[in-house]
């Protein structure tokens, strides 16, 4: 294998699709597979919605194992922006139009993780406050 190897992202045509994946000839005589975890970055419920037979798409190579098989990835080949803080692509962070069938985009888990532990964040210091009160405090005791 000439020009195969781990981490590289080649051009290949799809050769045969299963339940569990795709096959995917990235050489001449070099076929991987493409696993349906690594299809698409939605689940996959069956390769035969996102790929047909003779389509040419872009893999990386995740591994190859001394049998030669070879582990290919989709959507790990697609290259993404590296990520940021702060969601600087148009995305909102609260409300407007981003409901079940607003236009926006969808947060990303990061952006949603983050809303809610400062959301959780603020709920506490309130609880606090309003607790704290009607405790007594210290000392409140005497006899």
């Amino acid at each position: 294998m000439s020009t195969v190897e781990v981490g590289a992202k080649l051009q290949g045509k799809v050769t045969g699709i299963t339940t569990f994946g795709a096959f995917v000839e990235i050489a001449p005589g070099v076929t991987g597979l493409v696993h349906i975890s690594e299809v698409a970055e939605a689940y996959v419920r069956d390769v035969n919605e996102h790929l047909k037979i003779d389509d040419v798409v872009t893999v990386k190579v995740l591994n190859m194992d001394p049998n030669g098989k070879i582990g290919l990835s989709i959507k790990k080949a697609i290259d993404r922006p590296a990520v940021s803080g702060r969601p600087s692509d148009g995305r909102r962070e609260r409300g407007g139009g981003g409901g079940p069938r607003g236009g926006g985009q969808r947060m990303s888990f990061e952006d949603k993780m983050s809303r809610f532990l400062k959301d959780s964040e603020e709920r506490m210091i309130s609880i606090k406050k309003n607790t704290e009160g009607k405790r007594g405090g210290r000392g409140a005791r005497r006899g």
